[in-house]
């Protein structure tokens, strides 16, 4: 997960600090207001290989836990659950191989 989370804030950092700049600013209409920007942030990341890795390997957690906020929108609390899935699916993919690779063009 760190390496991931360091991969991905070292080639998207404008793009999280913006996405999560609004999320906050938007508390209970994020999931409105701030899709541009997330599109932005999974167009970012979906050109490295570690992030395609997990994509990969936890795509249905994390499919469960964007459903759960978008179900949730004035309460993203209530998806705890489903976050902390979704971060130990991400623990056990074996990144070894891709840890250092270079990004591809989408």
């Amino acid at each position: 997960m760190e390496a991931a989370m360091a991969i991905t804030t070292k080639f998207c950092q404008k793009e999280l600090e913006e996405y999560g700049g609004c999320v906050v600013s938007n508390p209970t209409s994020w999931q409105e207001k701030c899709q541009e920007l997330k599109l932005r942030v999974a167009h970012c990341t979906s050109s490295h290989p570690v992030i395609r890795k997990i994509r990969s390997d936890c795509g249905s957690e994390f499919s469960v836990f964007e459903r759960c906020l978008q179900e949730n929108q004035s309460s993203a609390e209530a998806c705890q659950s489903h976050l902390s899935r979704f971060l130990t699916c991400v623990e056990t993919v074996d990144l070894s191989g891709v840890a250092h690779a270079t990004p591809q063009p989408s």
